[in-house]
């Protein structure tokens, strides 16, 4: 004789809810997250690292960051420090929503570009340009 099977897996619609707006919220959030993120690593280059999200306790995404290799001063290359420095720029201020650390980032690396390029106009005329 086949059994009855009186187990209904009965959901709770209030907790169907909360699950659905929880997850919508760990959707908006990852999405608008990650096009923040993804900003500065495309405009990166080879200076950006990776991607990461973090998450707070309940899983939901709360920040992100790209580690970018800031530039040092060259003084025998000044013009790479410069270029390297203007990419750090770009990638700050690529999202179309920087963040205070994003301008931090950019005015460290606009700093370094000055830098560089005080190097570079005290060098101007001490070496003979053969090119000239």
């Amino acid at each position: 004789m086949a059994g009855i099977n009186l187990f209904y897996n009965f959901t709770n619609p209030i907790e169907k809810q909360k699950e659905q707006q929880r997850q919508a919220l760990i959707n908006k959030n990852y999405n608008e997250i990650y096009a923040h993120e993804m900003a500065h690593k495309s405009a990166g280059g080879s200076l950006a690292g990776s991607i990461v999200i973090e998450r707070n306790s309940d899983g939901i995404p709360v920040g992100g960051h790209v580690d970018i290799k800031m530039p040092s001063l060259d003084p025998n290359n000044p013009q790479k420090t410069i270029n390297d420095a203007n990419t750090v720029i770009k990638s700050a201020m690529a999202p179309s929503d920087p963040s205070d650390q994003d301008y931090r980032v950019a005015a460290q690396a606009q700093s370094i570009k000055m830098q560089a390029q005080a190097v570079k106009d005290k060098n101007v005329g001490n070496k003979l340009d053969y090119n000239a």
